[in-house]
Parts: structure tokens; C-alpha cells; sequence
């Protein structure tokens, strides 16, 4: 017999699974709208070029798609070896490139300074496992047109305020830029062809600490005395005393020479959060100078979600001032967050839905259909949501089936029951 379950990597969502993340969706976009963002919608699909232009990464690797229509089984063997002849759409790996050609499509027709947002499924060609799906929500907010801290100051906020409304509050920011990075691996020799293995190194910092690190560069034939300097750099002496985010802690964390205007830009946006979230002593921001973030299209500032109560990132972005540019021709400051949806559904507190009662009329087999159809019509207008059930002999097992899918009330219906004379009973 041919399986049943959905596609490796894929899942269905039982009505409950499903209301709770349309919960969650909902006050993430509420947030974003209220913090003057706009959504769009871009199409699932992608012309294939635009996808493999160079600027999505590893994730161009994981891409699914399209064969060519029309293709005959001779068309197919001549452009076996050649993908782009074989395909000429992909499913989207993720929303920025989609909006970066959005933009340089609809340009004319946007303000100066673009706050977009999009939420929507996009789908990688991953191995599956615990936490990592083949088809997932990704929830992106972007600024377009800005060059200045505001456009990161505003993510932040937005980020971090969304967090809260959810429930999960005590989020930080951990920030660099790549700039800085970029300057830190030039000044201890390592060289351009050998830098991509050498992120990948530095961002295994956390789990393998700096021995591991040093010993993963050795092996991967990284330049002697590169290696050396950096060994010597992460192995320094550090005081101990607290430093709280801004420009002394970003300069100590850093060797000599750090570019001033990228120090002065990364101060800017602690300044900025701070004054939006409490002040000096609210800043949430934690600078880290090893923080990589994989993707290549990452030009300046990168920055990931936190969260006390796990130890993985809730989301994370940066700026990407490049990308616009492959569709337009010419540079466009951008930058975006992402919130990872996945991760964060599953970790906000249950919650019954706000606003209109649930209601189960569970009638008696006799009951007419144009009674019942009636007074369901009449409690809807009321503002409830309302579901018609037959009793059953196990009442018990039928009301705790719709508590399960989110009602919150019951009443019995007999013929003749008029709607002033139903009587709501809660399900728990």
C-alpha cells in the first residue's frame, strides 16, 4: 500500500496545530504593521537565473527545482549536465531574494525608504531531522533606501517588541558586522581564497572553544602565522569587569585599528534601541565579535535573536547592501530580520484565542436542520464562532475533542430550543 504521510520533510497540521500558529502569525504581524511595516507577496516560484545568480549562499544548493516544460526524454539526457538547461523556475529558498527582485521591479512605485514585510512557507531540499524541515514559515521584515543605524534601530525594536508580545520577553541581540570581521581576518594575514573555510571555523567558536578552533585552522591548511596571530588573539588576557554595550566594550573586544566609522555606526544602533526600550541600562544588545551568520550576501551589520530560555537563535539577520544592485544595476542600502517562526511557535505560552467565545451546540438526533442552522446563524451573528454536533454516547469524549480544538463553551439543544433560552456551560 502506497504511504499516506505527507512528503519527507513536510507535515500536515491538525486543526489545533494550526489555529495555534495562526495565533502566532497574527501578532507577529500586527507588530511589524504597528511598527510601519507594509506586507507584500511575492510568487513561490523564481526564475532559475535569479535564484543561482551567486548571492543566495549554500542555501542556492539546496534549492528544488522546475523542470523545463516540454522537455522529451532525449531533451533530458542532452541537458543532464547542465541544470540550467534542465530547469528554468525554482521553488524560493528564502524571502530576500524574492524582495530584492521585487524591488528592482516595482521601484517607482515604493517610497524612497521601503519597510517591507513577508511571511510565507519557502522550501530547501534539506536533510530532515528534528527541527529542520524541508518546507517552513519564514517571518522577514526589511528596510530598503536606508543607509543609516535607524534602519537597523528599527529592526531591533520591531524584533524585540514582537518577542514580547508573545510572550517571550528577556530577548537580546547578539551583533557584529561583517566589515569588522573582514578587517579582523585581514589584519592577522589570513588570506581572501581561504577566508569562506575560515568563517566556518570561527563560527563553530561556541561549541568547540578556541583550541578547537585553532586546531580545526591548522587542519584545514590555513596560513601558519594567520592562525598563530589569531590563536594569540583569542587566547589574550580579558578583565573581568562588566562593560555595558557601546563604544569601550565594542574596542575592547576588538584588535587595534578597529574602522571608526563602522565602530561609530555599530554604537549608533545600541543608542538608538536603547532609547526606545528604556534607556542606558535597557540596552539589548550584546556584542560579539566572532558572531559569522553563513550567508554570503551579507555586506555590513549581522545581528541574531536570543532568548534565556534556549540555547539556539530565534532569528537573526543583516545587511545586504549588495544584492539589490545583481537585479537593478545599481546599489541600494538594505537590510532585514528574520524571525524564526518555527522555533518560536512552539516555545510561546498557550493562549485561548482573544475576543468572541467558541461554542459547541450539541443537539438531540430530531432536532430540524432549519432550527439548528437557525440558531447557529443567530449565535454567529452575535460574534461567536459556532459547530453544529449530534450527541453522542460518550458526551465526554465529543467535548473534550473540541476543547482540543479550541472551543470554549458547549450548550444542548432540543427541538424547539429558542436562542434566549440556550444556556453556554464552559468546556473547562
Amino acid at each position: 500500500m502506497a504511504s499516506v504521510n505527507p512528503p519527507r520533510g513536510m507535515r500536515d497540521f491538525l486543526p489545533a496545530d494550526k489555529a495555534r500558529r495562526e495565533r502566532v502569525l497574527a501578532v507577529i504581524r500586527e507588530r511589524y504593521r504597528a511598527h510601519g511595516f507594509d506586507e507584500i507577496e511575492t510568487p513561490v516560484v523564481e526564475d532559475y537565473a535569479k535564484l543561482h545568480a551567486g548571492i543566495g549562499g549554500d542555501n542556492e544548493k539546496l534549492a528544488f527545482n522546475l523542470l523545463r516544460r516540454g522537455l522529451d526524454a532525449d531533451g533530458i539526457r542532452a541537458a543532464a549536465e547542465d541544470p540550467a538547461a534542465l530547469s528554468d523556475l525554482g521553488l524560493r529558498y528564502d524571502l530576500t531574494v524574492p524582495l530584492a527582485r521585487f524591488y528592482a521591479t516595482h521601484r517607482g512605485e515604493l517610497p524612497t525608504v521601503f519597510r517591507s514585510i513577508q511571511i510565507a512557507p519557502v522550501w530547501r531540499a534539506e536533510r530532515p531531522q528534528k527541527g529542520r524541515y524541508r518546507q517552513f514559515v519564514q517571518c522577514d521584515i526589511d528596510i530598503i533606501g536606508d543607509a543609516t543605524a535607524r534602519a537597523e534601530a528599527e529592526l531591533i525594536v520591531a524584533s524585540l517588541d514582537t518577542l514580547d508580545a508573545l510572550g517571550l520577553t528577556g530577548g537580546s541581540i547578539r551583533i557584529n558586522d561583517r566589515r569588522v570581521l573582514d578587517g579582523m581576518l585581514d589584519g592577522f594575514g589570513f588570506t581572501g581564497d581561504e577566508r569562506p573555510g575560515v568563517l566556518i571555523t570561527i563560527d563553530k567558536l561556541d561549541k568547540i572553544g578556541p583550541d578547537g578552533v585553532i586546531a580545526e585552522l591548522a587542519e584545514r591548511g590555513a596560513t601558519a602565522d594567520a592562525v598563530a596571530a589569531f590563536g594569540e588573539f583569542l587566547r589574550r588576557p580579558q578583565t573581568r569587569e562588566f562593560l555595558p554595550y557601546g563604544e569601550a566594550q565594542i574596542r575592547r573586544a576588538l584588535p587595534e585599528g578597529a574602522a571608526d566609522d563602522v565602530v561609530a555606526h555599530l554604537v549608533g544602533i545600541g543608542e538608538a534601541a536603547a532609547a526606545a526600550r528604556g534607556g542606558a541600562d535597557e540596552i539589548p544588545l550584546v556584542f560579539d565579535p566572532f558572531l559569522v551568520r553563513g550567508m554570503g550576501y551579507y555586506t555590513g551589520t549581522i545581528f541574531e535573536l536570543a532568548h534565556p530560555s534556549v540555547e539556539y537563535s530565534l532569528g537573526g539577520g543583516g545587511r545586504y547592501d549588495g544584492m539589490i544592485g545583481r537585479f537593478l544595476g545599481q546599489d541600494v542600502p538594505a537590510v532585514g530580520f528574520s524571525i524564526g517562526f518555527e522555533r518560536i511557535v512552539d516555545l510561546v505560552p498557550d493562549a485561548a484565542d482573544a475576543g468572541a467565545s467558541a461554542v459547541v451546540l450539541v443537539h438531540d438526533r430530531d432536532v430540524p436542520v432549519a432550527e439548528l442552522v437557525a440558531l447557529k446563524a443567530a449565535l454567529v451573528a452575535d460574534g461567536a464562532r459556532v459547530r453544529l454536533e449530534q450527541r453522542t454516547k460518550n458526551l465526554k469524549a465529543l467535548l473534550e475533542r473540541a476543547a482540543s480544538d479550541g472551543y470554549t463553551s458547549f450548550a444542548t439543544v432540543a427541538a424547539g430550543t429558542p436562542r434566549d433560552a440556550v444556556e453556554l456551560k464552559p468546556l473547562s
